[in-house]
């Protein structure tokens, strides 16, 4: 083997006897090797090979940077994210389902709740999600069954706001068909919706905790927005803890 033959030859050229092989671990950018691939044969041809004979050139032009293992509360913070990540992704998708489920059965209930992720909204969306389940009801129906899910469900506000969703579900257009497997399938998604929140909700209090045991992270959430200091120690957790030391 080539190795062998240059492990041999540098053992001569230093009288040495014994060789031992270690490897520097390093990182490099994949931007880098994506703009240097056509370099080696005028092709962005891709093969395992090519992309090994790339990196090694990188690598040999020192267009790499140190590797440097992140602490553990880093690396717990870095898992707790790419966690919530995922968790935010679905919350995003089935939140665009519900909307959808919406546009279709209900299109006007967005002049009523704005926001269909409030109290009163959740509210109305558990106990009669269609407008024909509304249009017969009185408003004080209405705050009746908002009660089951709120403390202050009536007052001057719930009553408007009641008589507001009924005068709007008598007018609705939506579409009827199906009504009972469509409001099944509306009833999964908002319990799948709730279960999703309470995750996230833990997640967030997971990373409240970590980040109470992170050097300086009291005073970047002064000077960074109150959601970029958990992904910014997730990239930077290495560099903030050398800092730290001398401090």
């Amino acid at each position: 083997m080539k190795l062998e033959r240059w492990i041999h030859e540098i053992g001569q050229k230093h009288h040495l006897k014994n060789v031992i092989i270690g490897i520097d671990v390093v990182m490099v950018n994949p931007a880098t090797t994506k703009r240097n691939k056509e370099n080696r044969d005028n092709s962005p041809s891709k093969s395992d090979p090519k992309d090994a004979l790339v990196i090694a050139d990188v690598v040999s032009r020192g267009f790499y940077y140190d590797f440097a293992r992140h602490a553990d509360v880093f690396q717990r913070l870095q898992t707790i994210m790419s966690d919530r990540e995922f968790w935010i992704t679905n919350s995003v998708r089935l939140q665009n389902r519900i909307i959808r489920w919406l546009d279709i059965r209900f299109p006007e209930y967005f002049s009523v709740f704005k926001d269909w992720t409030c109290k009163r909204s959740l509210a109305t969306l558990k106990e009669f999600p269609s407008p024909q389940e509304i249009d017969l009801l009185s408003a004080s129906e209405v705050t009746t069954a908002w009660r089951k899910h709120m403390k202050r469900a009536a007052g001057s506000t719930g009553m408007k706001k009641a008589a507001q969703l009924i005068a709007t579900a008598k007018q609705s257009i939506g579409d009827t068909t199906a009504l009972l497997e469509a409001k099944q399938d509306f009833k999964r998604l908002l319990e799948e919706f709730e279960r999703i929140v309470g995750v996230l909700d833990t997640i967030e209090k997971d990373i409240g905790k970590l980040l109470n045991s992170i050097p300086m992270a009291k005073q970047l959430r002064s000077i960074l927005d109150e959601r970029s200091p958990e992904q910014y120690l997730q990239n930077q957790g290495v560099k903030i803890l050398r800092m730290s030391e001398y401090m």
